[in-house]
């Protein structure tokens, strides 16, 4: 078939794969003669001296400046040369010619200089790429290059051979790297969809396009993962509501959703939204409670309840904002009576017991051994400061109250 065809074609030429590849597709487009020449320079490192130009390389090689580099070199050519099918040389320029050779071995090589740069340049395999000062390749817009190399500790390679190529006989001789697609990233804070032509690394044409959906919802959650949940909105209640489940996440495991940072942004539902503003008008709450499976979702309140009804009969907020210890904040008048702290999200709950005066005297999760052997010191301190809050002998047994006795 044809691709044993080329095979042997290939093997026949008796050199690396890339370089005989450039000979075979390089002959018919600029004559076997001159792509034998350019392929036997890139197969010798020893010919490669001099010069960073491949033009006035091979100038001095075909005048023999060094006898013997010449000599062993003319005899490459002409061993190259029998292996493929003879083409005459084409009215294509000669440096064209060997640039298209250069690009066909070695197409993540090509390089378009950077913008506002003499001397630095990108190559398609995403490499930069800096000449020597003083050569005449400086300002050259292509580069078809050779040979490069990059010292430890270098951004950029340096260019040790090439030849100037024009835009169009850049992309024939890369057309392997071509590509023509859209492409939805996040960038500058924000969504950015465009469709981009690229010779590998190298950006050619880019313009604004409308982002595919499932697409834009991956760059918002890469913009999620770079800068954070504060993309979103975070009302007070929905911060609430993410502590509630992270409780329940901590105490009671599955079927609990796990509502951490990285957590939220893998699954949070992102359909409709594209830009950055999107993210800002998402309803944070109802994309929480998304998250929660159905055979746990009417259990919340239950479970994790916004609010506590203390012995006293007032409606106490539960803290949430250290998911592990959900704490109770009130005042130690008004949990009077109670045997033991009511459970949350599988365990005790955290109390902060306060004096009348809203500070904390003890904390505790478990109120029955402090009513035995942490409160009559509560008591010793605290009644005399505060006569007119009742300090009972036995506070498990007592009515809790949230009144003080009026003033006599």
């Amino acid at each position: 078939g044809a691709a044993a065809t080329r095979g042997r074609a290939l093997t026949a030429v008796g050199a690396h794969p890339r370089l005989a590849r450039a000979l075979l597709d390089g002959a018919p487009l600029g004559g076997t003669r001159r792509a034998a020449e350019v392929v036997a320079v890139l197969s010798d490192d020893t010919l490669a001296r001099g010069s960073d130009d491949l033009m006035a390389l091979l100038r001095g090689l075909r005048t023999g400046r060094d006898r013997v580099l010449s000599a062993r070199w003319n005899d490459e050519v002409r061993r190259l040369s029998r292996t493929v099918p003879e083409v005459a040389a084409t009215h294509l320029p000669a440096d064209l010619a060997a640039a298209l050779v250069v690009g066909l071995a070695f197409p993540e090589r090509l390089s378009r200089r950077r913008a506002g740069a003499v001397a630095t340049y990108l190559m398609a395999g995403g490499t930069g790429a800096e000449l020597s000062p003083g050569t005449a390749l400086s300002g050259s817009p292509w580069l078809a290059v050779a040979v490069a190399d990059r010292s430890p500790g270098r951004r950029d390679a340096r260019v040790r051979l090439a030849v100037a190529v024009d835009e169009a006989s850049a992309l024939q001789a890369g057309a392997t790297l071509l590509t023509d697609r859209p492409e939805v990233r996040w960038q500058d804070g924000d969504v950015r969809s465009t469709r981009v032509k690229r010779l590998g690394a190298i950006v050619l044409r880019e313009r604004p396009v409308t982002p595919d959906p499932g697409a834009a919802a991956q760059a918002l959650q890469e913009g999620l993962r770079h800068e954070g949940l504060a993309l979103l909105r975070w009302t007070a209640g929905a911060r609430e509501l993410r502590d509630r489940l992270a409780a329940c996440r901590s105490g009671l495991g599955e079927p609990w959703p796990h509502v951490d940072d990285e957590a939220l942004t893998a699954r949070l539902d992102l359909t409709g939204a594209r830009s950055r503003a999107d993210l800002h008008r998402l309803d944070v709450t109802a994309a929480l409670r998304a998250l929660v499976p159905w055979s746990v979702a009417g259990r919340l309140d239950e479970v994790a309840p916004e609010r506590v009804l203390v012995a006293s009969g007032s409606a106490v907020r539960v803290d949430y904002s250290e998911p592990d210890a959900p704490t109770l904040a009130v005042r130690v008048q008004e949990v009077f009576g109670w045997p033991a702290a009511p459970m949350i999200a599988g365990r005790p709950l955290r109390l902060h017991l306060l004096s009348p005066a809203r500070r904390v005297v003890a904390v505790t999760s478990d109120l029955a051994s402090f009513w035995v052997t942490g409160y009559p010191g509560v008591r010793a301190d605290l009644r005399g400061r505060y006569p007119r809050h009742p300090w009972p002998e036995d506070p498990a047994s007592a009515v809790a109250t949230r009144r003080a006795a009026p003033r006599r």
